[in-house]
């Protein structure tokens, strides 16, 4: 198995983009990969960008966030209010957020929602990234949901239990308007994150999986 490392100069951080339609989720998709790579290569700097949100739901995100992010090196927070569940309705509105995002921000790695996701928020946000930008290594997280969407993701970030706990506990603790939901559990979060370790052979038995379209594996030439 090979392992896909973005190369990026020693004297800079490395610059990742978080992207999520709604307020948890990339924490769900994809908390543990950004808890394990701030606090395990430190020089980090993290855009964090979510697209929907209530007053309620934003002061959520924004302490989930500083919970996620503690560890990285910058780190730039941007919650946004557009209407839940309308994204492909007022898709040249994001669009152009997206092109002002591209201006001020250019990531080494990108985690987005997955292409094939059922929720059009979410398919939409997917579909932008890759139109957006087109030149960067890009990875689709997965969102468990009632509509079954789940497929065979083929990238893996094996994770160390005690980082897939502390995912599960800031997701519970700083989500509290979302624990009526039957999905929203730490019985579900735990579940996905094993399949995946098993899938991935992961020496701790825990991973995220990701979905990568495009990738180039970099040679050096002697």
């Amino acid at each position: 198995m090979l392992s896909l490392v973005p190369n990026v100069p020693s004297d800079r951080p490395l610059r990742v983009l978080c992207l999520g339609a709604h307020c948890d989720d990339i924490e769900i998709g994809c908390g543990g990969t950004v808890l394990a790579l701030t606090e395990q290569l430190r020089n980090v700097a993290v855009d964090w960008v979510v697209w929907s949100s209530t007053p309620e739901r934003e002061r959520e995100a924004r302490a989930s966030a500083d919970a996620f992010l503690a560890a990285a090196k910058e780190k730039t927070v941007t919650v946004m209010s557009f209407r839940d569940g309308f994204f492909p309705y007022i898709g040249g509105e994001i669009k152009d957020e997206f092109e002002r995002l591209k201006r001020t921000c250019t990531p080494d790695l990108v985690l987005t929602h997955y292409r094939n996701d059922l929720h059009q928020d979410h398919r939409l946000i997917s579909e932008l990234t890759w139109n957006t930008f087109r030149r960067h290594l890009i990875l689709e997280y997965e969102i468990p949901k009632y509509d079954g969407d789940l497929g065979a993701p083929n990238t893996f970030v094996p994770l160390e239990e005690a980082i897939c706990q502390r995912k599960i506990d800031s997701i519970l603790d700083c989500y509290r308007s979302q624990v009526d939901h039957t999905w929203f559990s730490r019985d579900l979060f735990t579940a996905l994150l094993r399949l995946r370790g098993m899938e991935a052979n992961s020496p701790t038995a825990f991973a995220e999986g990701f979905y990568c379209r495009k990738a180039v594996l970099g040679l050096e030439t002697r």
